[in-house]
């Protein structure tokens, strides 16, 4: 169908009111990455690259760990999962540098159902005390995600620590809307079976202990490339680092030496066989 031009005041102006004899190129142009706006480029993600978070971030306080989240630290305005094999061991040895981060500045740290009760000397260590300290006691799962669910919302905290072991993936993914409006960043402690689930959290993690004290920590969800090894931390427990000896802050060398001892070129040691004594009749 052929387009039809009018015209509006005297030919000498010649000032078109619509004209739509061919169609307009300036989509096809856009589309091209070195056309596209600023502001669109700049939030363009490709699967290939190293996801930037939009929002804040905190340092986690180990830079090997930095290099492997995008941002470079933990995210706010969104959720983090941290699996572990086995619940109230390492958390707070993972992120306790960053909620030191967050205490020095006059934030809050807001506990939701931990299986054990906080450790407050232990937790001076980390550098949280008690004026920063907010627990929560919520056993039955339902409170557990309803107080979760009303802090997020609140957002009166400087960061958010809850443990869900039961949470489903409907549950995860309405905390991960209520948290894009959290200026803190916010926690979930859950089992390492729900590696298997699906989750809208934008970044999972899975951590384990190591050896000499260290923590192991795969990234297997982020906004990046897949992150196949694992990340070392140099992690002694607070409070403990003055008092051992360095023979015991490398427990691997000691049980080398002692495997050493029981090994001899070649193979094992055989043990040696009693030797008979002549007797008379």
């Amino acid at each position: 169908m052929a387009a039809v031009l009018e015209w509006v005041g005297d030919d000498d102006e010649g000032v078109a009111a619509q004209a739509f004899s061919r169609p307009s190129t300036t989509r096809s142009r856009r589309s091209q990455p070195g056309e596209l706006p600023p502001e669109i480029e700049a939030a363009l993600w490709r699967g290939t690259d190293m996801g930037h978070h939009t929002g804040t971030v905190v340092a986690s306080g180990f830079r090997d760990l930095d290099r492997e989240l995008p941002g470079g630290g933990w995210p706010c305005q969104a959720l983090t999962e941290v699996l572990s094999p086995q619940p109230s061991v390492l958390e707070w040895r993972l992120i306790g540098p960053a909620l030191r981060t967050i205490v020095a500045s006059g934030g809050h740290v807001v506990v939701v159902g931990p299986p054990k009760r906080p450790h407050l000397p232990g937790l001076h260590h980390v550098g949280i005390d008690d004026k920063h300290l907010v627990w929560v006691q919520a056993e039955a799962p339902a409170e557990r995600l309803w107080c979760t669910e009303q802090l997020v919302k609140s957002n009166a905290f400087g960061a958010l620590v809850s443990w869900l072991p039961q949470a489903r993936p409907e549950q995860i993914r309405r905390l991960q809307v209520c948290a894009q409006a959290c200026e803190g960043p916010v926690f979930l402690f859950r089992p390492a079976a729900a590696q298997h689930e699906s989750s809208a959290a934008p970044l999972r993690v899975m951590a384990t202990f190591g050896l000499d004290w260290a923590l192991q920590v795969q990234v297997f969800k982020r906004r990046g490339p897949v992150h196949d090894g694992l990340v070392h931390l140099p992690s002694i427990p607070g409070g403990l680092a003055s008092v051992l000896t360095p023979r015991l802050l490398k427990p691997s060398h000691l049980l080398s030496t002692r495997e050493l001892a029981t090994h001899v070129v070649g193979g094992p040691v055989a043990p040696a066989r009693p030797r008979r004594h002549a007797t008379t009749p």
